[in-house]
């Protein structure tokens, strides 16, 4: 019975997708819960999993859009792996089957006085060449090489010991047969693939299609820009104080908790402290009403080849620094393996972006829809600066807050962006719990 592969629905506002690649091939046989390809949308990439194990058919080839509830191949539950197998067997087991079957005409030739028959059939006892052997015969690497160029080792002529096929055999076979293939095979027709690379006749550039993702995000990133009147407010920060409570808490932190404690962490406190001072940097507008969050769902900006996704940290305000430095590692590393899940992107009240890990050293950040503000962290750089009356070089970062100046004034963004700077200089006003 053929079971169809359908698009499954991802998530509420997604409707298409991309087939980005196949795990597994056309006429190959999958197991039940075997990932069988991975769907790209504008948000996460999702593994699709087979229901049933059986023989797949694919309909539509890697880099394809497909919609929701599009069939996109069929799995013949009635077919299993081991009726291949079986065959298998047969193909290389028919010398042997060719030798008993000669048998009763041998001794037909004896009692007839068939003085040629006589000889052939001494000479298939004597296992000449002209009877290639068994495929029991044959060894691990001549066997591994008959399987994976699929050739018929009857039809091969062994110039071992005995006719054993060696691995020059199986190899000049194999090469022979691609040499063959190439010079009479005609020029394929095949359709261009719906993510091939369109290059200019004189090479100068090329033109291909935007991934979802990447069309999502210039999509929102225009509409943020067309929708909110958005104003950033910059200020610096000096790094000591954090620099060195990291440095003699690293190794009990790490020791005791089993990951790393990093600037992150430091950063969701400090804005949620800033976010309960300034409670209208929470807030967003709608429509023609102002909402105001009374939770805290920090959305942390990660960047991967695929782009850049913000996957969010829940209730922020109620996790430890070892519980956010877990969930940050926890999300960095699904979004680069892209196994993020919708529900993973969705929600947040505020987002961080730290563009400092690419060398980023001042940049206005964009807000990310319907938020109202957005903290944008830089590189720390060594820079001299005047502590109480005398020049000292001291790690310094640019801080930059973005945010909508519908909804909040220039005092309220500044103030906020004050309270992040204090936190950070001073991380005793911070809830430390290591």
């Amino acid at each position: 019975m053929a079971i169809e592969v359908k698009i499954p629905a991802v998530g509420e506002s997604i409707t298409s997708g991309v087939v980005s690649v196949w795990h597994k091939k056309s006429g190959e046989f999958v197991n039940e819960g075997e990932p069988l390809f991975t769907l790209e949308t504008d948000k996460v990439s999702t593994e699709i999993v087979a229901e049933k194990g059986g023989l797949l058919e694919t309909n539509v080839p890697e880099g394809q859009e497909v919609k929701i509830g599009e069939v996109v191949a069929t799995i013949d539950d009635s077919k299993q792996p081991g009726a291949k197998k079986v065959s298998e067997p047969k193909k290389v087991e028919k010398p042997q089957e060719k030798r008993k079957e000669a048998q009763p005409e041998k001794k037909r030739a004896v009692a007839a006085g068939d003085s040629s028959a006589v000889a052939s059939a001494k000479a298939d006892d004597r296992g000449g060449p002209e009877s290639p052997p068994p495929a029991t015969t044959l060894s691990p690497a001549v066997r591994r090489i008959v399987e994976e160029e699929k050739l018929e080792p009857e039809k091969i002529r062994g110039t071992g010991m005995g006719g054993r096929l060696t691995k020059a055999d199986v190899l000049t076979s194999a090469q022979n047969r691609k040499s063959i293939g190439e010079t009479v095979s005609p020029p394929e027709t095949t359709a261009p693939s719906p993510t091939a690379v369109q290059r200019s006749p004189d090479g100068r550039f090329i033109r291909k299609k935007m991934s979802p993702l990447r069309r999502k995000i210039a999509q929102q990133l225009v509409m943020a820009q067309h929708t909110a009147a958005i104003l950033t407010t910059f200020n610096e920060c000096d790094m000591s104080a954090v620099q060195e409570l990291r440095r003699k808490a690293q190794d009990e932190f790490t020791k005791k908790n089993g990951i790393k404690l990093g600037l992150m962490s430091f950063f969701i406190k400090a804005c949620v402290e800033a976010l309960k001072a300034v409670p209208v940097v929470n807030g967003r507008i709608d429509d023609d009403d102002f909402i105001q969050n009374n939770f805290y769902d920090i959305g942390v900006a990660v960047g991967t080849e695929r782009g850049l996704v913000v996957p969010v940290v829940r209730d922020a305000d109620k996790k430890s620094f070892a519980q956010l430095e877990r969930d940050i590692a926890d999300y960095a590393a699904r979004a680069r393996d892209g196994k993020l899940k919708i529900e993973d992107l969705q929600g947040g009240t505020f987002t961080i972006t730290n563009g400092g890990v690419y060398g980023s050293l001042f940049a206005t950040p964009i807000l990310n829809p319907p938020q109202s503000g957005i903290l944008g962290m830089h590189k720390i750089m060594p820079r001299p600066v005047a502590v109480d009356g005398k020049v000292e070089v001291r790690p310094m970062m640019f801080l930059a807050l973005s945010y909508d100046h519908r909804a909040i004034d220039g005092k309220e963004g500044v103030t906020f962006l004050i309270k992040v700077k204090e936190c950070i200089e001073d991380p005793k006003k911070l809830p430390l719990d290591f």
